[in-house]
């Protein structure tokens, strides 16, 4: 240090001292910026909670997940189901199967609608009604427009009256309802002991668990376990409420034969009915999918070219800088 000139060491000296004068500033600039974030990210969290957008997000969850519960469970969360049956009394609960028409975008197995109307035909309509099902709704599903008018055509309908008032049989037409095995009610329960077999058109949506209740009480039939008594006439079946059920098994290995060569077995000819069935209750189910993904691809289109012309609009708006000037 003696041997620099004077002016230097006077130099190095006012620079120390501008540095230590800047380091406060420094701090302080420091110490402000970083309580002022500190400050206002309380405040952008509050107004968040606070705004209309938190708060339908937040109603939107809540919904969702007590329907997603509903749909999975069958009741509401936290909200006992009030029933005057004993979980025996109401019937084994189903093993939900993985159907594969049961996705969102997944349309109906129509080999297997086929399969099952064969099964229905030749094992279910002896009992079972069709009602709500024409000839022509199997056109274009499970059959050809020749297969379903030979199918018809089998039939013998009543129609009339003819020209002389009289009533006469004509074959079937492809506008024709599927004919019912029992003229009224009362033939039907004299010929099943006084029990009478529901109408199968919308079996599917009238039980609970839909599908996977049919498949397991169609292929759920058993011998009643040790203390358990069935009175004669009655089957033992734990799926159906009560455990008796009126409706012996007919679903055996072999008991149809397929033309298409498919293995004939108990739970192959259950999935196919029950499958036939589900398309009876909602034969709009595939176009109601392929209307439904078309709709949110157009609203979902829509909705992203709203956000845009909306941005588009307003951005000038909210951009814009107002100065107000004075006058002297």
């Amino acid at each position: 240090m003696s041997r620099l000139p004077g002016t230097a060491l006077r130099q190095s000296r006012g620079l120390w001292t501008s540095v230590n004068t800047a380091r406060p500033a420094f701090r302080n600039t420091l110490l402000s910026s970083t309580r002022h974030a500190s400050s206002s990210s309380p405040q952008h969290a509050q107004s968040f909670l606070t705004s209309r957008a938190s708060l339908a997000a937040f109603s939107c969850l809540t919904v969702g997940s007590i329907a997603w519960y509903t749909q999975l469970y069958g009741t509401l969360p936290f909200i006992g189901e009030v029933s005057a049956n004993s979980p025996a009394e109401d019937g084994l609960h189903p093993v939900a199967y993985p159907w594969s028409h049961k996705g969102w975008f997944d349309s109906f197995d129509h080999a297997s609608i086929r399969r099952g109307y064969q099964v229905y035909r030749e094992v279910c309509a002896a009992c079972h009604s069709l009602d709500r099902i024409a000839w022509r709704n199997l056109v274009g599903v499970s059959h050809t427009v020749d297969e379903v008018k030979a199918m018809a055509e089998e039939i013998e309908y009543e129609d009339g009256p003819d020209a002389e008032g009289q009533m006469f049989q004509r074959p079937g037409k492809l506008s024709d309802y599927m004919p019912p095995p029992y003229p009224n009610e009362e033939a039907a329960r004299a010929g099943n002991a006084g029990a009478l077999p529901p109408d199968l058109s919308l079996i599917i949506k009238a039980r609970h668990g839909g599908a996977d209740y049919v498949f397991s009480l169609l292929t759920g039939y058993f011998d009643p376990p040790a203390g358990v008594q069935i009175r004669e006439g009655m089957n033992y079946n734990p799926y159906f409420p009560g455990g008796a059920i009126s409706m012996a098994r007919v679903l055996f290995d072999g008991v149809v034969e397929y033309a298409d060569g498919t293995p004939a077995t108990t739970s192959q000819m259950a999935k196919d009915v029950v499958t036939f069935l589900n398309w009876a209750a909602e034969p709009e189910h595939d176009e109601r999918k392929q209307i439904g993904i078309k709709a949110v691809i157009i609203f979902s289109s829509l909705f992203a070219l709203s956000i845009y012309l909306k941005r588009h609009k307003w951005t000038t708006i909210k951009s814009r800088k107002i100065i107000y000037n004075p006058p002297n």
